[in-house]
C-alpha cells in the first residue's frame, strides 16, 4: 500500500493524488483503504513514517571529512537520477499543501539528521572537531547548500557541489562557530 501512495505521488503529484487511484495501483477495494487511512493526507503521513522506520547505513569513512562528504554525494546522488528524485520531490510538494505530509516530513527528517549527527559524535571523540561542536546543525549546515539549489533556487548539484557543501560546512565546525 505505501509503495502504490509512492508511485501516485510520483506519478499524479499531491493534487491528483486520490485514495481510490492509491487503492487502485494496491489492488485492494477503496472501502479498505478509506477503512484503514481515511484520507489522502493520513496515507501520505503513514508513507513517510514507514520510511523513516527503514535503516539508514550511517557514513563511517574514518574521518569526518569523508562522513559528512558521504551524507553530501548521498543527497547529490538522489537528486542527480531522475527516478530517484520523484518521491522526495512529490512529499515536499505534499508537504507544502498539507499539514499532515509537513508534520510526518518534518519527524522523517528530524530523525535523518539525529541518525547522521552520529558522525560528528565520533568526529568529537576523536577530537576532529571541537568538543562544542553541534552535531545536528553541523548535518543541517551540510545539506542547506544542496536542498537550497535543489528546491529554492533550481540550480544542478553534482558531487563536486555536495563535497563543496560538506568542506564548507566543516570548516565553520573547525572554526568553533557550530
Amino acid at each position: 500500500m505505501l509503495d502504490a501512495v509512492h508511485a501516485e505521488l510520483v506519478h499524479r503529484g499531491y493534487l491528483g493524488l486520490t485514495v481510490e487511484n492509491v487503492a487502485d495501483r494496491a489492488g485492494v477495494h477503496k472501502t479498505t483503504v478509506y477503512r484503514r487511512w481515511g484520507t489522502v493526507d493520513v496515507l501520505i503521513a503513514d508513507a513517510l513514517d514507514h520510511t523513516r522506520e527503514t535503516d539508514w547505513p550511517v557514513p563511517d569513512t574514518g574521518t569526518i571529512e569523508g562522513d559528512l562528504t558521504a551524507i553530501a554525494t548521498e543527497i547529490a546522488d538522489t537528486f542527480i537520477d531522475p527516478e530517484r528524485r520523484r518521491v522526495p520531490v512529490a512529499i515536499v510538494v505534499a508537504a507544502l499543501q498539507s499539514t499532515r505530509a509537513m508534520e510526518a516530513k518534518q519527524a522523517f527528517y528530524a530523525a535523518r539528521h539525529a541518525e547522521a549527527a552520529k558522525v560528528v559524535t565520533r568526529a568529537v571523540e576523536r577530537g576532529e572537531l571541537p568538543p562544542r561542536t553541534d552535531p545536528l546543525e553541523l548535518v543541517r549546515l551540510t545539506c542547506a547548500p544542496l536542498y537550497y539549489r535543489i528546491f529554492i533556487s533550481g540550480e544542478p548539484v553534482d558531487r563536486a557541489t555536495a563535497e563543496r557543501a560538506a568542506e564548507a560546512a566543516l570548516a565553520a565546525a573547525r572554526a568553533g562557530l557550530l
